[in-house]
C-alpha cells in the first residue's frame, strides 16, 4: 500500500526530532586536571562533591573526569594546559604564577583579617565579579570560581619557632607573590618549591620549614616529616577552577547556566569551607593513628603583633605602590574594597 506523502513527511519529521533529541541528550565529557591526590582531604570533601554537583545540575548531561596527582599535566603547567586545550578544566593554584594575576594577589597580602577559607573565598569571588581589572587577568580562560585557603601557619622540622628571632635565617618554603615578600621581611630565606615536592624537601633538609594550611598537611602527609607547628595567621593563598575558553563557548547555553548555578559565590564558599576549613580534623585523625609527634605552639598575641608590624600593613602599602608602578592604577581601590568585604 502506498503511504500518502503527508504521512511520509510526518514520519520523517518525527524521526528528525527524535534524532535531534538523542543528539541533545548525548553526554558531554570534560577533563579536569588536578595536582592533588584523589584520596586527599580537599578532593574528597570539596572537588569531587563539586563535580557531582555539576553533573546533577546538568541532569547527567555533563560528565567530568578528574585526572589527579598531576597525571594529565604538572601543577605549574595547569593554567597553560587549560588555555591550550590539553585539559578542559583545571584546578589552578595561583602561587605558581604571581605575575599573571597580580591584582587578584591582593587576597594573599600578609596578615589580612581572613578568619576562614569560606570567608576569604566569598570575598575573593565577589572581588572578581565586581572588578573589571581583575576580570581582565582571567581573559584567556573562563573562571567558574575563585577561592582561598584557610590562613597559613608555620611548620618546621628541627626546632620550634616561638619568636621572630627564631625564624631569621631559616629556609622557608613560600608561594610566589606577597607571601615571599612577607618571609623576606621577617628575616627568613623564602624558597619556591611546588607543593608535591615539599615532603622530600623537608625530609632531606632542603628547607627548614614552610607555611601551610591543614589541608596541605593532610594531603601531602607533612605530619610525617614536620614535628613543630607554630600557629599564627600568616596569609592565605588562592585557587581557581577554570575552563578552556573555546570549550566553554561550545557548550549549550543552558548547560553553561547549569554549571554556573553551582559555581560563583556559593561554589567558592563551598570549596573554601570543605577543602580547607574542615581539614584539621583529618590531620588529627591521621596523627593519632600513626602516633606521629606533633608539638603545637600558638604564638602569643604580643608576638604576632611584632610580626605584623614588620610584615603586615607596611607590605600592603608596598604592594599598592608596586602595582601602581606597573600601571595597575586600580590597586589601591582593590585593597580598600578587599578590606571592606572582609569586615
Amino acid at each position: 500500500m502506498k503511504v500518502p506523502g503527508i504521512v511520509r513527511t510526518a514520519v520523517a519529521a518525527a524521526c528528525l526530532s527524535l534524532a535531534g533529541a538523542t543528539a541533545n541528550a548525548q553526554v558531554i565529557k570534560l577533563t579536569l586536571a588536578d595536582q592533588n591526590a584523589a584520596t586527599s582531604w580537599g578532593p574528597v570533601h570539596a572537588l569531587q562533591p563539586w563535580v557531582k554537583k555539576v553533573e546533577e545540575a546538568t541532569k547527567g548531561r555533563v560528565k567530568i573526569d578528574i585526572y589527579p596527582s598531576q597525571t594529565l599535566t604538572k601543577g605549574p603547567d595547569i593554567w597553560n594546559a587549560v588555555k591550550s586545550g590539553v585539559a578542559d578544566i583545571g584546578w589552578a593554584f595561583h602561587g605558581y604564577w604571581p605575575d599573571m594575576t597580580p591584582l587578584a594577589d591582593v587576597i594573599t597580602l600578609p596578615f589580612l583579617p581572613v578568619g576562614s577559607a569560606e570567608k576569604g573565598s566569598e570575598v575573593l569571588q565577589k572581588l572578581y565579579e565586581r572588578t573589571p581589572a581583575i576580570q581582565r587577568e582571567y581573559r584567556d580562560v573562563q573562571p567558574l570560581m575563585l577561592y582561598t585557603s584557610s590562613p597559613y601557619f608555620l611548620l618546621t622540622t628541627k626546632k620550634q619557632v616561638k619568636t621572630l628571632e627564631d625564624l631569621r635565617g631559616m629556609k622557608i618554603r613560600t608561594t610566589g607573590g606577597p607571601p615571599t615578600v612577607q618571609m623576606k621581611a621577617l628575616g627568613a630565606v623564602p624558597t619556591l618549591i611546588p607543593m608535591p615536592d615539599n615532603y622530600l624537601a623537608l625530609e632531606k633538609g632542603t628547607i627548614d620549614g614552610m607555611g601551610a594550611p591543614w589541608e596541605a598537611v593532610e594531603g601531602f602527609r607533612l605530619y610525617e616529616v614536620a614535628k613543630y607547628y607554630t600557629l599564627l595567621p600568616l596569609n592565605v593563598v588562592y585557587f581557581s577552577i577554570v575552563v578552556n575558553k573555546p570549550k566553554w563557548e561550545s557548550l549549550p547555553k543552558e548547560v553553561r547556566a547549569q554549571i554556573l548555578s553551582v559555581s560563583g559565590v556559593e561554589g567558592a564558599k563551598f570549596m573554601g569551607r570543605n577543602f580547607f576549613d574542615t581539614a584539621e580534623t583529618g590531620v588529627m585523625a591521621r596523627v593519632k593513628v600513626g602516633n606521629y609527634p606533633m608539638d603545637r605552639y600558638t604564638l602569643p598575641a604580643a608576638e604576632v603583633a611584632r610580626w605584623r608590624k614588620i610584615a603586615g600593613e607596611p607590605l600592603w602599602e608596598d604592594w599598592v605602590k608596586r602595582m601602581e608602578g606597573k600601571g595597575l592604577k586600580d590597586a589601591r581601590q582593590i585593597l580598600k574594597t578587599t578590606l571592606q568585604l572582609l569586615k
